[in-house]
């Protein structure tokens, strides 16, 4: 507050710094929304592929029917979720700069609690199916084990899913999400 800036030294219209800040961070969550649910799509695609490998009690996994029900409710989310990362990807590809930061900001925010929790309900099952694998940091399922310890960082990295949420809801009373602005 109260700094003084030389004019030489601003970046972009003096007194816009938020607007800008607010801009970038449509961006940085798209990508971390579309990091997350590739992390999602990795552990399902690991998980069948293994469960087509390992055998227990004389069948391969994927002939028992709680994996088969992991499995198809990994790839549910994935995508259903895969198909609302698209529409957005396509409205931040064709609207306008000022259009995207009005109507987009909701939508982008509540996109991001949903690859998350996509991502998080994904390294579960998998860590489930993996079994004692999904636990070591090498072999068959290193890929599960690291995964599962990134799962907060996106969850709480570009804001915290209560914040995302909050957000959504706030724009969606203001009718800038397509919603009734009467709850």
């Amino acid at each position: 507050e109260d700094v003084k800036v030389p004019v030489e030294n601003l970046i972009g219209k003096e007194n816009e710094a938020f607007k800008y800040i607010m801009y970038n961070f449509n961006h940085e969550r798209w990508m971390l929304n579309a990091q997350a649910l590739r992390f999602a799509r990795v552990l399902l695609e690991d998980s069948m592929a293994y469960s087509f490998k390992r055998e227990t009690f004389g069948q391969k996994l994927i002939q028992h029917p709680v994996i088969r029900f992991k499995l198809a409710h990994m790839a549910r989310q994935v995508e259903a979720t895969q198909s609302w990362l698209e529409s957005v990807t396509y409205q931040l590809a064709t609207l306008p700069r000022e259009a995207q930061m009005q109507v987009l900001a909701a939508p982008i925010a509540l996109l991001k609690v949903q690859c998350t929790q996509v991502f998080e309900f994904c390294a579960r099952e998998a860590a489930q199916i993996f079994g004692g694998l999904a636990y070591t940091r090498g072999g068959q399922g290193e890929r599960v084990e690291r995964l599962y310890r990134e799962v907060r960082a996106y969850a709480i990295g570009g804001g915290s899913e209560e914040v995302m949420l909050d957000l959504g809801i706030r724009n969606a009373v203001k009718g800038k999400f397509g919603l009734p602005n009467k709850l």
